[in-house]
């Protein structure tokens, strides 16, 4: 088609997604009248973050979100952690040295004179084994198992040295196990004082922050830790607000109440065309993905070329604009830029192609077209993705009916567990995932095994499960990133994936301070700075 009827068929597509959207910009105040009015933080001294939730736990064996991990990562310590900066990579934190032996081991050495709070000494090579073995512990039940599965045991070979033993090669422990959350390092000796559980207290900490209270639903306060012997934090506090809408956040922070956050999508444009006085607004990649996925085993769809007609006929830069209002970028795969993996281009060009679908619908039997349905989540940047979806579908011939569903409904939708046979029901659905720093953690949902459990496509195929098993213990970088390559090209080329977006973060943050973030925008707090 030609470029000037592409971008006519876009904007009409857009605009007659917008006629269907009814505005929704509810700002809630409620959360900023438990802020206090706040002085110039160079009076106080005091940094204010605002994190997207509550907090639940900071155990990390249990935490629920990445807030929890962004307060522990201030007032505990890792063997490493997640270097700041626009590429990801690690650096040491607790440990002195970290060194892989050979695939099965890895040495490290602590650094000597990181104290616990409260009394509960220095840490040692035993709180390590202590950590990490108790998130492995099947008996525990921590949802963070996984990250341990393959770990054999923690040698101690003296005080600050030992040996990670695992039952096989892991490839993403570096960045997943060691550098997320249940890389966090708990003293055993509080551990015990405490039953071996607790959820917003915990009885140690050994960070340049340690923990000073809880207010649910209000504020959690760290403050200086007087025994740390790492360089001096240049805050006397941090105080994390928990505000779950981003329009409420953004007033927070022209108010002066806030000096971080992340800010709403449909507010960049704006903020980067006229932006608060002495702010700062950057735009970073995220880790979701989402996609639309095609269900191969409903009757309708088992036809690989029926499949590849709905994402042939499936417009991205429509749903980029009216969706995303233009500020995130089409996906190439499910692994987002800056990881392993990631491709630089799909088999399936972005812009829709109407005629070449209807090719296919009718060498497949259709030449009429089919009428089809699409489940998705009640959340307006979703509903409006699949609106979209319905708009360019109809060009191609297929006559889509949108189903949209409330939180605990959606979640189930594709669990057999939950719904047995109806699951095949399924035709398309739209979903969204978020993941870590390797690439292991977005293919695993898609292997066989998960079929009927999260991968809602039944997508089977034997040469990508074979890849995901030999891409977790493959160490040559290069060789992972081909196989990662070639799962994401099986997965398109089996008609069951139209991938959409990583969407964006941006991020705006006040002049006074020197922010330390992720790729993915995520505030490593403890690395924070004052201008």
């Amino acid at each position: 088609m030609p470029a000037t009827n592409a971008a006519h068929r876009h904007t009409s597509i857009v605009r007659w997604v917008s006629i269907q959207r009814v505005s929704a910009v509810a700002v809630c105040l409620i959360l900023l009248m438990a802020m206090p009015i706040s002085p110039l933080l160079a009076e106080t001294n005091i940094l204010r973050i605002r994190n997207y939730s509550d907090i639940l736990t900071l155990d990390p064996a249990f935490t629920k979100s990445k807030n929890e991990d962004i307060i522990n990562e201030c007032i505990q310590n890792k063997l490493i952690s997640y270097k700041p900066g626009d590429e990801w990579g690690w650096q040491l934190m607790a440990a002195e040295s970290m060194k892989q032996v050979d695939p099965t081991h890895i040495e490290f050495k602590l650094k000597p004179g990181i104290m616990f709070s409260n009394g509960f000494g220095e840490m040692t090579a035993e709180d390590v084994k202590y950590s990490f073995e108790r998130i492995a512990d099947p008996e525990l039940k921590s949802p963070y198992a996984e990250d341990w599965s393959v770990l054999e045991m923690v040698e101690i070979k003296d005080k600050y040295t030992g040996v990670l033993v695992l039952k096989k090669p892991f490839a993403p422990i570096w960045m997943t196990s060691l550098s997320g959350i249940s890389g966090t390092i708990l003293s055993k000796k509080a551990m015990m004082s405490v039953g071996e559980k607790f959820t917003t207290t915990p009885p140690a900490s050994s960070g340049p922050y340690i923990f000073k209270e809880w207010k649910p639903k209000q504020v959690t306060v760290v403050v200086r830790n007087p025994d740390w012997k790492g360089p001096k934090p240049d805050f006397d506090e941090i105080h994390f607000y928990p505000i779950d809408d981003e329009k409420t956040a953004e007033i927070g922070f022209e108010a002066g109440d806030i000096d971080f956050t992340r800010i709403s999508i449909s507010s960049l444009e704006q903020y980067q065309a006229n932006p608060p006085k002495n702010a700062t607004i950057v735009n970073k990649p995220s880790l979701y993905y989402s996609w639309m996925g095609i269900n191969a085993e409903n009757p309708m769809l088992k036809d690989a070329r029926v499949r590849k007609a709905i994402q042939m006929a499936t417009d991205i830069p429509s749903i980029l604009e009216a969706a995303y209002f233009g500020q995130a970028k089409a996906a190439t795969g499910i692994i987002p830029p800056g990881l392993l993996g990631h491709r630089a281009k799909t088999m399936v060009a972005p812009t829709a192609d109407p005629e070449g679908a209807k090719k296919l619908l009718a060498e497949a039997g259709y030449p009429n077209g089919i009428d089809i349905t699409l489940d998705c989540l009640n959340k307006s940047t979703i509903v409006t993705q699949a609106q979209v979806i319905q708009a360019s579908l109809a060009e191609a011939g297929i006559r889509l009916k949108i189903n949209v569903h409330e939180s605990g409904q959606f979640w189930v939708l594709g669990s057999e567990k939950e719904m047995g046979e109806k699951v095949k029901d399924i035709q398309l659905i739209t979903n969204r995932f978020s993941s870590q720093p390797d690439p292991y953690w977005y293919t695993m949902w898609f292997v066989t095994d998960q079929v009927g459990v999260w991968n809602w496509e039944r997508f089977s195929n034997a040469e990508f499960d074979k890849l995901h098993t030999e891409a977790a213990v493959e160490t040559d970088p290069a060789k992972r990133d081909a196989m990662y390559k070639r799962m994401q090209d099986l997965m398109e080329d089996a008609g069951c994936y139209r991938f959409i977006t990583h969407e964006s973060a941006p991020i705006i943050y006040r002049n006074t301070i020197v922010p330390a973030m992720s790729p993915e925008g995520i505030p490593l707090v403890r690395y924070f700075k004052k201008a």
